[in-house]
């Protein structure tokens, strides 16, 4: 990670592209042949070529979702950053990424999530 990353900062404009369901501001975020794994891809995409479809069909199936940044961390070659994510039409989860950084592009993005009761 390059000592000029503001990872609060890169961490509240990446949520930021998330809560637009923006693929292209996304892809932005992501190294060419990045890594993503999520819940639903366990076993990891690679690469925009994988990730930008799974964003279009993901986004499509979704409500609108509003990510708010609660904590970074920083780690060596990236942070750690935990959010809140509440969904319309009612549901809030928590988020945590494990953000590994190539310059200021994602190399590796590991989401872990769970529900939270109530709104």
């Amino acid at each position: 990670m390059t000592a000029t990353v503001d990872i609060a900062d890169y961490n509240a404009r990446w949520l930021q592209a998330w809560t637009a369901k923006d693929v292209d501001a996304l892809c932005g975020f992501y190294a060419e042949d990045c890594v993503f794994k999520d819940p639903q891809t366990p076993a990891g995409l690679t690469g925009h070529a994988a990730l930008r479809p799974y964003l279009t069909q993901l986004f499509a199936s979704t409500p609108a979702m509003t990510y708010a940044p609660d904590e970074v961390w920083p780690i060596p070659g990236g942070f750690c950053g935990r959010w809140y994510c509440d969904i319309a039409g009612g549901g809030r989860m928590r988020g945590f990424d494990l953000v590994i950084l190539d310059g200021d592009r994602i190399a590796l993005n590991e989401v872990y999530i769970h529900m939270l009761g109530g709104a």
